[in-house]
């Protein structure tokens, strides 16, 4: 049996924000292993056009996204929150390994078991090409 991850649903705004919070901490980190722990064995994500199932695809991908998106650092804000339900906005800057740097926009909407694992992810993200000196996020 998975261990809970707290803070559970049902959420409240503070409960909400604190889930957003160590999503940000965890992603910053660009470790697979830590990140993929917040989901659910069978948990399923759409991100971008890609579909994943299950915590060992998603490592997979972090890793990989993690090998290409270089120096990543991201920010994360509370959009909505509802029951076991939360939605975010994003966004975050890195470099492609031909030095080209990027800023990628985007909005998740997060479903939650009872344990405070994440279930569902469905994530939509556009990339806008940016200079160095542009970077917001250090």
């Amino acid at each position: 049996m998975t261990a809970a991850r707290p803070p559970l649903p049902p959420f409240t705004e503070e409960s909400a924000r604190a889930k957003v919070q160590a999503a940000e901490d965890a992603w910053n980190s660009r470790d697979p292993e830590r990140v993929a722990l917040a989901y659910t064995e069978d948990s399923v994500w759409r991100n971008r056009d890609r579909f994943l199932t299950g915590r060992a695809e998603i490592r997979a991908f972090l890793a990989d996204k993690w090998r290409r998106e270089l120096d990543y650092r991201l920010r994360k804000e509370l959009w909505a929150y509802t029951g076991n339900r939360i939605s975010v906005r994003f966004e975050y800057e890195w470099h492609d390994t031909a030095g080209r740097w990027w800023r990628s926009h985007g909005n998740e909407q997060w479903e939650f078991d009872g344990n405070g694992l994440m279930s569902r992810r469905e994530a939509a993200i556009n990339d806008v090409p940016i200079a160095e000196a542009d970077r917001r996020l250090r």
